[in-house]
């Protein structure tokens, strides 16, 4: 049995252009370097986010456990 798909992506639009790149294309999935940097800055300035926070369910537990002891960072006084 060969491990092979037929609806492998040949080709996708430039994320900050919209130009259309093929898979053998040296810079995919974007059309140039040019290209590839200004995506680069988007993410750097912020100008992309995340839509929602990933935490540790570990993390949440601590959080959980400082908010019902009272503790806030920036309380102190």
């Amino acid at each position: 049995m060969a491990k092979e798909k037929s609806t492998k992506l040949t080709a996708l639009r430039c994320p900050t252009c919209g130009t259309l790149v093929l898979r053998d294309d040296e810079d995919f999935p974007f059309c140039s370097d040019r290209c590839r940097i200004i995506d680069l800055g988007k993410w750097a300035s912020g100008a992309y986010r995340i839509s929602s926070p990933i935490l540790d369910p570990e993390v949440l537990e601590g959080l959980d456990d400082m908010h019902r002891s009272g503790h806030n960072s920036g309380d102190d006084e």
